[in-house]
């Protein structure tokens, strides 16, 4: 789960859109989903991630950093 206190940033599960998240906004990924989230160009983000894990679910499972093309296909955030 991701609450956004600060700035505006941009996530997006895998095979899905990019979305723009502000604050207020709060996020939930499931758990082993495969997502990214992070600042939108040109902006900052503060975030409160939280993550849970049990016997079948690792804490954090690192992937691939974004690709340019995955961030820049990002909706307007005005």
């Amino acid at each position: 789960m991701c609450f956004v206190t600060e700035g505006i940033g941009l996530c997006q599960r895998r095979g899905g859109p990019v979305e723009a998240i502000r604050p207020g906004d709060r996020v939930l990924f499931e758990a082993d989903e495969e997502h990214w989230h992070g600042a939108a160009p040109n902006r900052v983000i503060v975030h409160l991630a939280i993550n849970e894990g049990d016997a079948d679910h690792d804490v954090v499972h690192w992937l691939d950093p974004v690709t340019d093309e995955e961030y820049t296909a990002a909706p307007a955030t005005g």
